[in-house]
């Protein structure tokens, strides 16, 4: 020991000394003044750590010691929400391996526990808890403790106490035997006699109620237990003679005369007859319940969570909101981090009509539109925001290379970022955050200082105007990483495996496909050629990554959407295609994003399907769903086909429209689970649709009382999916308690939801992002019973939606029955009846259909086994 620690620890034995341990434990609290910094736990953080008040600690025994990094991954997890948070910075430059905890009885620091934060400290506080030798000694020769004696108050208690209280009798009984002084140690002699001849032999002293001691009983205290009946039961066994047992393990067959005697015995036809009923019943309740079912493992059901199964209430877990950019916007778009978790995006756009923004049209001054990106660890100020020409209404983040975002602009552009340089900001390292050295209390608005600047990145490729959509482009998706599409839509083999090509849609009635590589130099006009031999350098900051594509961006793709009966086109606002990426588009992502700085991926250098000959994939989906400005849903080819009147190459018509929807469709989205399912919201209503079922939608809700804005699946439950309403309330629906109607309805806000984006952040804590017309990013933890699927579940969803297409080939069906009966006059003229039906044919005409039914179940059983 040092001569610096044992200069502290002189005081701490001068107050060993002291007789009293509970005066001394005040006097050496005095010493703690540095390093010791105070800290409130939650009950929640308690039992993590293992430190619960009165249970883990006492006033005996106040210490706990938890280890660095296990601080550390708290803080990680639960970010701002830890209680270590404050002391963030002490506890990284803690030099030791463990931290001391100690539980503050009197709240001496102002809260329940306080920490050490350098190890001297720590060594003090161990010493000056533990018994000095010298009170050990005198507890074990004496066995007395003094204790301070105070007064008893009386606060009321006093006439109870005395009532309880035990009295002895006023009088007491005495009996006194006596014995002659002769007979003190005399012999005894003892005989026997009859009592029956001896008078007053023996004397019986019967039991008799003496009402001298009659009392009447106030108050009785019975204990009960409750506990299970025994039963025993015993069987007697026939005991058999102990003999030896042999074990045949080659089988013995008949020979074929053998075989062709038995199965012509009349022994065997017999015992055939004889089973079959039984055997008949057997298959059939096979066929009904699986009997090899584990029903112990239905019953049971894993709760890992801290919250009851029972709660099935969305709870708010943080918001998040600008005052500086987001004030009097509406937040359009909602994207969680493909890699990053706990990192989400949003983009803002003005909240105002269309005559509102005719208006403004003629002002000089126009702000600009971002994307912010949000950290749970910062709720007030974003990580980065993306700088727009115009409001962003769609983005999305590359499947494959995160570093890379595609945005839908409202004047029909395409943009492109690229944040590879931000990665390590965005992973929250502190060499990548900014310095901690103003720490002003004040709002952003408020402080004059501006010292917090958020840093902004500006795009690095925008589409060309004159190409591109009319007016503005509603919704964008990525195409999976294991195809492409050539100038004519045919999908080719993607040698790369990765996503460069983008399909977009807007109101002008086209969807167009993108390429962000170098597009083919002969495919290039006059006018774009000198656009990029007079190109400039980019500016200070933006990356060259798309520089090849920047304002000379066109679509290699155009499918236009004409009407399939009547003259016009359909406008569409959202789309979905079947195609999804592969599994190894994770691992793609996290390669790219562990890049290093300045490393960005040679997009201009990559090979676009023109320049070679590609390999035309049959297997590919290259269909479809659209929800358009009306309301309607159509289904529709992006492959282009030969006119069979004028010759040229076109896109063909739709294949099929419904007009479901009273209002234009906000959301299409595909079931995680079922890529056949979508779920579209429009107007005031919703549908669940099958691609391939032509029919009609599988379920369609009633006309609701607010408008429908947004909807989404869940991501683990397959029959659960949230509706965002225009009133501020989600309505949850739960196909396996209702498909009517909602099983619940919750208030998110006072205004419109505008998006909906649920994320899985660990198997214990679901998250959903829920967005509003003023700006404010809502994030709920799912409960329980949202997030953990039912036994069987899936299987059972899946059954509801075949059950829903045979009802609507059986209703399609008995409409074309019935127009072909109507055609051929049986439903306008009715034959007269020629006499009713006898009890005696109605039984016997039920009977004999019984019987068919019987013969056709057998049939069905039998070619069901057959196929197994």
């Amino acid at each position: 020991m040092t001569k610096d620690v044992k200069a502290l620890l002189k005081p701490v034995e001068k107050l060993r000394s002291r007789s009293s341990s509970k005066s001394a434990r005040k006097a050496k609290s005095a010493v703690f003044t540095e390093g010791v910094v105070p800290l409130f736990l939650t009950a929640k953080t308690q039992e993590i750590f293992h430190c619960v008040t009165d249970y883990d600690v006492t006033e005996e025994k106040p210490c706990k010691l938890i280890k660095k990094e296990f601080i550390i991954d708290d803080m990680k997890s639960r970010a701002a929400v830890s209680d270590f948070h404050p002391y963030k910075r002490p506890i990284m430059d803690y030099q030791g391996e463990e931290l001391l905890v100690v539980y503050d009885v009197n709240s001496k620091y102002g809260e329940n526990f306080y920490m050490t934060l350098n190890e001297m400290m720590k060594i003090i506080i161990l010493q000056s808890f533990q018994i000095a030798p010298d009170q050990e000694e005198a507890k074990g020769t004496e066995g007395i403790i003094e204790t301070e004696r105070r007064t008893w108050i009386d606060l009321g208690s006093a006439s109870e106490i005395e009532q309880e209280k035990f009295e002895e009798a006023a009088t007491k009984i005495k009996f006194k035997i006596s014995c002659p002084r002769r007979r003190f140690g005399a012999p005894v002699t003892l005989d026997d006699r009859n009592d029956a001849e001896m008078k007053d032999s023996y004397v019986e002293c019967a039991s008799y109620q003496d009402k001298n001691f009659s009392i009447r009983i106030l108050e009785r205290s019975v204990g009960v237990q409750a506990v299970s009946m025994l039963q025993e039961g015993s069987t007697q066994t026939k005991w058999t003679y102990p003999r030896n047992a042999c074990t045949q393990y080659t089988p013995r067959e008949f020979t074929a005369e053998e075989k062709e005697e038995i199965m012509k015995s009349e022994g065997l036809a017999n015992f055939i007859t004889s089973v079959a009923l039984r055997c008949e019943s057997a298959l059939q309740q096979n066929e009904v319940m699986d009997v090899f079912y584990d029903d112990w493992k239905g019953l049971s059901e894993d709760d890992g969570t801290f919250g009851g199964k029972t709660d099935s209430h969305l709870k708010e877990y943080q918001s998040f909101t600008d005052m500086q950019n987001s004030q009097g916007k509406r937040i359009s778009h909602i994207e969680w981090h493909p890699v990053i978790l706990g990192l989400v995006a949003v983009s803002i756009v003005d909240g105002i009509t269309m005559e509102g923004r005719i208006n403004s049209t003629s002002r000089m001054l126009h702000s600009h539109s971002y994307i912010l990106f949000w950290n749970f660890s910062d709720p007030i100020h974003p990580q980065i925001m993306l700088e727009a020409p115009d409001d962003i209404y769609s983005f999305q983040f590359c499947p494959t290379d995160p570093n890379i975002v595609a945005g839908s602009c409202l004047n029909g552009q395409v943009v492109l970022w690229d944040i590879n340089e931000f990665a390590e900001r965005l992973q929250g390292h502190p060499a990548a955050t900014e310095s901690d050295a103003h720490k002003s209390n004040l709002l952003p608005e408020l402080d004059s200082a501006r010292s917090f600047r958020v840093p902004t990145a500006r795009h690095c490729a925008v589409s060309s105007i004159e190409n591109g959509h009319k007016s503005m482009t509603t919704d964008l998706c990525w195409l999976p990483d294991h195809f492409e599409l050539t100038k004519f839509g045919f999908p080719c083999e993607n040698a790369d495996g990765m996503c460069v090509q983008l399909v977009t849609c807007s109101p002008d009635c086209t969807v167009l496909f993108w390429d962000i590589r170098q597009p083919n130099s002969t495919a290039l006009s006059m006018q774009d050629k000198r656009k990029i031999e007079k190109e400039l350098q980019n500016p200070k900051g933006v990356p060259n990554t798309f520089k090849h594509l920047d304002l000379h961006w066109k679509p290699i793709h155009k499918v236009t959407l004409p009407k399939i009966e009547a003259s016009g086109e359909y406008s569409p606002m959202r789309m979905s295609m079947r195609e999804k990426c592969t599994d190894r588009v994770n691992e793609k992502a996290q390669l790219h994003l562990l890049k290093g700085k300045g490393e960005n991926t040679e997009y201009s250098a990559k090979d676009v399907p023109s320049t070679r000959i590609p390999t035309i994939l049959t297997d590919i989906s290259t269909s479809l769903f659209i929800g358009t400005e009306d309301g309607e849903i159509i289904y529709v080819n992006w492959q282009v086909e030969k006119d069979m009147d004028t010759g040229k190459m076109t896109t063909p018509k739709p294949t099929h429209c419904y007009l479901v929807h009273d209002g234009p469709v906000n959301t299409m989205q595909r079931s995680p689970f079922f890529h056949n399912i979508i779920l579209t919201v429009g107007g005031w209503t919703i549908a669940i649709w099958r691609e391939g079922a032509t029919l009609g939608p599988l379920l369609h809700s009633a006309c609701s009382a607010k408008r429908c804005t947004t909807g989404h699946w869940s991501l683990t439950r397959p029959g659960v999916f949230i509706i965002g309403k225009e009133d501020g309330n989600i309505d949850i629906w739960d196909l396996l308690e209702k498909t009517h109607e909602p099983s619940q309805t919750q208030n998110i806000s006072s205004v419109p939801i505008s998006c909906i984006k649920p994320c899985i952040v660990s198997q214990k804590q679901h998250l959903l992002a829920v967005s509003d017309d003023f700006g404010t990013l809502h994030i709920l933890e799912v409960p329980w019973s949202l997030r953990y699927p039912f036994n069987q579940e899936r299987s059972t969803v899946e059954g509801y939606f075949d059950r829903e297409v045979k009802r609507l080939d059986y209703f399609e069906t008995r409409k074309i029955r019935r127009a072909e009966m109507k055609k051929e006059g049986h439903m306008t003229s009715q034959e007269p009846t020629i006499g009713a039906k006898t009890m005696g044919q109605m039984e016997e005409e039920m009977r004999k259909e019984y019987s068919v039914y019987l013969t056709d179940e057998k049939k069905a059983i039998f070619a069901q086994l057959g196929k197994t």
